[in-house]
């Protein structure tokens, strides 16, 4: 396969205009977001919706969330991920397989709806984890684009994925909020220098492999701004793959939890990792055949998967 956005493939840096639809199909495969809803997402390559779940809803899964953190198993398994230089969680993978409601919460319509009208067709989950910055030690995550490191070390074909945060917390401006660059989603920043082996054990405490230059990290910002997502627990950002965004570390007391998924589109399912590497584990990157998600709403003290146990 032709790999049109080359990077890491030397010293340079540069920008490439992106190939694909932001919103695919028209954004008439399934009605959820209204029509200035959708121009304001492919403009600015994110839309925040707020208070899209109610308090018992979020409670529930910020409950779920702090058992799994608590839980022996869990911390000693390959899905957590600490803080770089200490020992708080940063990170658990894979909620959607090892939750319980989490487990249901990507088929609830009030998001996968959405993913699919943006996505223009079935969705799967790609990746799926709890981001924690807990009260003085939750660290930064530096500028980048997803799309970048799932192109170049998962081998993402396209840009036909999506992310979904939904905020278990209050985001506000102390506590380490998203922050995102409007527009940058319409331009791909290759990045300089190499992959180290197994790369995916450092960059998911610290990224320094596959993140923009300062030049057309400037470039960006000064066109487009950069945006802090402050809104209450409860609102869900969706935001393009290829959207750059960040975030600074929690100064605060207070935590900054909250849920994310990566929708991707059965149309887009991975190939092998372009130059040469080798795939990174499936609780990163879901490889093989897709589970497409089906509609169901979220029932708080009924899931799925505990009626199933």
């Amino acid at each position: 396969m032709k790999d049109f956005y080359e990077s890491r493939r030397g010293r340079s840096a540069g920008l490439l205009a992106r190939r694909e639809p932001v919103v695919y199909e028209g954004g008439t495969y399934v009605q959820a977001l209204d029509p200035a809803q959708l121009q304001a997402y492919e403009r600015d390559g994110f839309i925040v919706l707020p208070e899209v779940f109610g308090t018992d809803e979020v409670q529930a899964l910020r409950d779920e969330v702090d058992a799994l953190c608590r839980d022996p198993s869990v911390q000693a398994s390959e899905e957590v991920i600490r803080e770089p230089g200490g020992d708080a969680l940063r990170s658990i993978f894979r909620i959607h397989e090892i939750g319980r409601l989490l487990a249901d919460l990507p088929r609830d319509p009030r998001l996968l709806d959405v993913a699919r009208q943006i996505l223009g067709s079935e969705v799967y989950i790609h990746q799926s984890r709890a981001n924690m910055k807990p009260g003085f030690e939750g660290r930064e995550f530096y500028w980048h684009s997803d799309f970048e490191t799932w192109h170049v070390e998962d081998g993402m074909p396209s840009m036909r994925a999506l992310s979904c945060s939904v905020l278990l917390t209050d985001n506000e401006a102390s506590n380490g909020p998203l922050m995102l660059i409007p527009g940058s989603h319409r331009q791909f920043v290759s990045c300089v220098g190499e992959t180290p082996e197994d790369n995916y054990r450092s960059s998911l405490r610290r990224q320094d492999i596959g993140v923009p230059d300062p030049v057309s990290l400037r470039l960006l910002a000064d066109g487009g701004g950069i945006h802090a997502v402050v809104a209450p627990a409860g609102s869900v950002v969706f935001f393009d793959c290829n959207v750059l965004h960040g975030s600074v570390g929690n100064l605060s007391p207070w935590p900054r939890n909250n849920a994310f998924m990566v929708y991707n589109s059965v149309h887009n399912t991975l190939v092998d990792p372009f130059h040469g590497m080798k795939p990174r584990p499936s609780h990163i990157a879901a490889r093989g055949e897709p589970e497409v998600l089906t509609p169901a709403p979220l029932k708080v003290g009924e899931s799925r998967a505990t009626a199933a146990a």
